[in-house]
C-alpha cells in the first residue's frame, strides 16, 4: 500500500490520536493541518517558505487543475511534485465539492456530472473513472474518491440517495485507480446530518477497505454544534488503524474540537483567505489590521509568534501595506496565519503526548476567544 498509518498514542483525557502517516514523499506527524494549494500553489507562498514554517503536506484541487493547465500537461511535467517544486507529500481532492457547488451550472446522473467551467463556460463531464485518470496523472500521494456532496439543509430521502450513489462511485473509483503502489485512495463518508445515514455510509465504505477515510459534507453551512455532533458519532465508526480526514475545516476551535473527536487530518483555505482580507489569527485572538488603532502600533503582529512576519515587521507597517493594497500585505499576513495553524497543531500534538488536551483547549479558548470553552 502507498501509505501506512501508525498510531503512537491516544490522549487519556479525550481519546485524541497522535500518529505518523508514512507516504511515498515522507512521514506526516498527525494530527495535521494541510495548507491548501488550489492551483498547484499555496496563495502568495513559495515552497521554501512553506517548508520553513514546517508544512508537512499540502492539498491541491483536481477540478481546478483539470480545467487549467490540464492534467496531461502536469503529467508531462513529471507530475504535481515536480511541476510545483514540492518534494513533500501532496493530497488532491476529487473536485466533487467544487463541481457540486456550481449549482445550476451542473447536472448529476448516475454516470457522472456534466458541468460548465467557471472560467469560460465550456462544457465538461466528470465520472469516477475520469477523476481517477486525472488524479493518477497529477500523482499526489493521497487522492480522494469522487463523491456527491449533499447540500445543507437536505431531506433524509435526498441524502440517502446521494450517499448510496457516493458508495457506487467509490467502487468505480477503486476499480479505475491504477497507481495503487504510489497513491493511496481515500473513501469519503457522506450522509449529511443524519446519524443512520452516516452509519450506513461508513459501513459501506469500510467494506471496500480503503487505506484511509475522510468525512465529507460538513462545514457546508451547518452550525458548529451540529458538525461536532456528527463527528461524535461518525469518527468512532472508522477503523483505528487508518487515517481520518475532516475536509474543509480550519478555524482554530474546529481544529481542536475535531482532534478531540479523533480526527487526524484537516485542510482549509481560511488562513490565506482571511489574510488577504487583512485578518490575522494571533495567540490573543483575531486582529483586523486595517483598524485605525494600529496606525502607530510598532509592536509585532503577535509577540508570541516566531514567524518571519512577526520577527521583522510591525502592525503599523502591515496596516500601511494593506491600506496601500500592496502584494506584500497578503504575503506577510498569509505567512503568519499559516505558521499560526501549523504551530497550533504542533502544540496539540504535544498536549496529546502529555495527556492534557482538554486543559490545552480550555487555556487556548480563554486566550483566543475569551471563554473557557465553546
Amino acid at each position: 500500500m502507498a501509505i501506512k498509518y501508525e498510531l503512537i498514542k491516544e490522549c487519556k483525557q479525550t481519546g485524541a490520536r497522535l500518529g505518523r502517516l508514512h507516504t511515498p514523499h515522507g512521514i506526516i506527524e498527525t494530527p495535521i493541518f494541510m495548507p491548501v494549494g488550489t492551483q498547484a500553489t499555496v496563495k502568495a507562498m513559495t515552497p521554501e517558505e512553506l517548508k520553513e514554517m514546517e508544512a508537512q503536506i499540502i492539498l491541491s484541487n483536481t477540478y481546478h487543475l483539470y480545467l487549467r493547465p490540464g492534467h496531461d500537461l502536469v503529467k508531462e511535467a513529471g507530475g504535481l511534485h515536480k511541476f510545483m517544486n514540492w518534494d513533500r507529500p501532496i493530497l488532491t481532492d476529487s473536485g466533487g465539492f467544487q463541481v457540486f457547488s456550481l449549482g445550476e451550472l451542473r447536472k448529476i446522473t448516475e454516470e457522472g456530472v456534466t458541468f460548465q467551467s467557471h472560467i469560460d463556460g465550456s462544457k465538461h463531464f466528470l465520472s469516477p473513472e475520469k477523476v481517477m485518470e486525472i488524479e493518477n496523472a497529477l500523482g499526489a500521494d493521497i487522492i480522494m474518491a469522487f463523491d456527491e456532496c449533499a447540500p445543507y439543509p437536505a431531506d433524509h430521502d435526498y441524502v440517502k440517495k446521494s450517499l448510496e450513489r457516493t458508495t457506487r462511485w467509490a467502487v468505480r473509483c477503486k476499480d479505475a485507480h491504477t497507481n495503487t503502489e504510489n497513491q493511496a485512495l481515500f473513501g469519503i463518508v457522506q450522509g449529511g446530518m443524519y446519524k443512520d445515514l452516516r452509519e450506513q455510509s461508513a459501513k459501506e465504505l469500510i467494506a471496500l477497505d480503503f487505506p484511509g477515510y475522510s468525512i465529507g459534507g460538513l462545514s457546508v453551512g451547518e452550525p458548529k454544534e451540529l458538525m461536532y455532533e456528527v463527528l461524535d458519532y461518525t469518527a468512532p465508526l472508522l477503523p483505528k488503524d487508518k487515517p481520518r480526514y475532516l475536509m474543509g475545516v480550519g478555524s482554530p476551535d474546529a481544529l481542536i474540537e475535531g482532534v478531540i473527536r479523533g480526527i487526524d487530518m484537516f485542510d482549509c483555505v481560511l488562513p490565506t483567505r482571511i489574510a488577504r482580507n487583512g485578518t490575522a489569527m494571533t495567540s490573543v485572538g483575531k486582529i483586523v489590521i486595517k483598524n485605525a488603532k494600529f496606525t502607530r502600533d510598532f509592536s509585532p503582529l503577535d509577540p508570541n509568534c516566531s514567524c518571519y512576519c512577526c520577527k521583522n515587521y510591525t502592525k503599523a507597517y502591515l496596516r500601511h501595506l494593506y491600506k496601500a493594497d500592496e502584494i506584500l500585505s497578503s504575503r506577510l499576513m498569509s505567512t503568519h496565519n499559516l505558521h499560526f495553524l501549523i504551530d497550533l497543531m504542533k502544540q496539540v500534538r504535544q498536549a496529546i503526548m502529555e495527556d492534557r488536551l482538554l486543559d490545552f483547549r480550555n487555556e487556548f479558548f480563554e486566550r483566543y476567544y475569551g471563554i473557557s470553552h465553546l
